[in-house]
């Protein structure tokens, strides 16, 4: 069976990051979608809306658990007992960091395996980070987000 593990902050989950999910399990035959804890970033959302928006947005998915975990990532992945880690590539830019963590991971755990993804071109641009900071200006998230995260986001606004 071929397990991979989809890491993130997914604060909020964005359409970049279903398509990603869509088209890696078409080729694997279980994601695992991992929340990860970071405790010193300030997020929007607390690990367990992350999960729950995420469960919500992945429902019916068979192929795809959604979980989170605390610590090193290698760690996890062995944990997982897998070797398969995605990760997505929106720009050039991002290339640089994602190849510093995939090479650290390597050396942490010579086993594992980073396989990237780009997103369809629709979604090159969107991010995380891009949806907070449109929602900081109480702007529209509606194309960028699914219905229940919009919702999530509203709530947090207060709007």
């Amino acid at each position: 069976m071929r397990i991979a593990v989809y890491p993130g902050s997914f604060d909020p989950v964005t359409f970049g990051h279903l398509d990603i999910i869509e088209r890696a399990s078409k080729i694997f035959d279980r994601i695992i979608v991992s929340v990860f804890v970071h405790s010193t970033k300030k997020n929007m959302f607390t690990v367990e809306e992350r999960v729950a928006m995420l469960k919500t947005a992945l429902k019916g998915k068979k192929k795809v658990t959604v979980e989170c975990f605390e610590g090193l990532l290698v760690d996890y992945v062995k944990k997982k007992k897998t070797t398969v880690v995605i990760r997505g590539l929106r720009a050039i830019s991002d290339l640089e960091y994602e190849f510093q963590i995939a090479a650290v991971n390597r050396t942490l755990y010579p086993a594992i395996e980073t396989v990237f993804f780009m997103p369809r071109q629709r979604y090159t641009y969107l991010s995380s980070s891009v949806v907070r900071d449109i929602a900081h200006f109480r702007g529209d998230v509606s194309k960028l987000v699914p219905p229940h995260v919009v919702k999530a986001i509203a709530a947090r606004r207060g709007k």
